[in-house]
């Protein structure tokens, strides 16, 4: 199993080679690449030379035997996903590039939402047929680059109660129907565990690994919070019960990546250069600790 870390959390920092260095010495084996940047008009992927650009980030993970495994497309194109013009001629051609990009990169795995921009209550067959067709517009081209489409599971605000709602597959049986009716081996669940609790829910993280089980469930996003906002914090610094997350793991043999969605400021904070390299060997030595545990619950051969 990799030890994933989203690597932009320091890109604000230092280059793509410097965040490899601090990260491998601290003991990570791979990464996970954002292409959120590319909502933006500016963003030198939405430009001509973007496969070049693609080709050298994947010759310096190369080169540095710090693979990526896993990448994030963009998402937050925020209510220009009912203007349909947009959604033709921008929302499609940039999710399709970013299939593409993940597969120069060498990813195993683009992590794309599902569209989930409206009011999910009440609309949930509405929502799913839009998915469907979505996603089945997007296989084609998971197929020809080689990258599984991992559908995440979404939360959105309840305005009026002050609290996190339920969302697009925030539900097991929901969650299961999409993978199921995509019935691909090229689309796939992305849980994140730190989005589950979030709504008033009597699914736990441990219970929504064990529903998807071995053959759904290939990517994730680890982070913690403290069950009311979307801290994206690193394991332990919240309220998640990583034990039990880990012998649920274990119990479905997930044989995914463990991928860090750590927001940097939570870790880093305004600390000196200095003290980057320990902080990221802290986070490191979390996830093995998490990880040593799924390892010693898998089934017995």
């Amino acid at each position: 199993m990799e030890l994933s870390i989203n690597i932009s959390n320091l890109m604000n920092r230092y280059d793509f080679g410097t965040c490899i260095d601090i990260y491998k010495t601290a003991g990570f084996t791979a990464a996970d690449y954002s292409l959120c940047g590319m909502t933006s008009d500016a963003s030198p992927f939405c430009m001509e030379g973007y496969r070049s650009l693609a080709e050298e980030i994947r010759r310096i993970s190369d080169e540095k035997g710090f693979p990526i495994t896993q990448t994030h497309t963009p998402f937050q194109f925020n209510k220009l996903w009912d203007d349909p013009v947009y959604f033709e001629e921008t929302i499609m051609p940039r999710m399709i590039r970013s299939i593409e990009i993940s597969g120069i990169l060498g990813a195993k795995v683009a992590v794309v939402h599902p569209i989930h921009h409206m009011v999910y209550r009440g609309h949930e067959e509405e929502i799913f047929e839009l998915n469907m067709r979505y996603y089945n517009r997007l296989l084609p081209y998971c197929k020809e680059y080689g990258v599984m489409c991992g559908v995440e599971n979404m939360h959105q605000p309840d305005v009026l109660r002050k609290r996190r709602d339920h969302d697009t597959c925030s539900r097991a049986e929901e969650f299961i129907r999409y993978i199921d009716t995509l019935d691909s081996e090229y689309m796939i669940a992305c849980l994140d565990v730190g989005h589950v609790e979030l709504p008033e829910t009597d699914e736990t993280v441990a219970s929504m690994i064990r529903a998807l089980g071995h053959d759904r469930l290939k990517a994730l996003h680890i982070h913690d919070n403290d069950y009311t906002n979307d801290h994206h914090l690193l394991p332990y610094r919240g309220r998640l019960n990583w034990m039990e997350i880990a012998r649920a793991l274990g119990e479905i043999d997930y044989t995914g990546d463990f991928t860090y969605e750590v927001k940097g400021s939570t870790v880093f904070g305004a600390c000196e250069d200095s003290a980057v390299p320990m902080l990221a060997r802290h986070m490191a030595d979390v996830g093995k600790h998490i990880t040593s545990e799924i390892d010693r619950c898998r089934p017995k051969v």
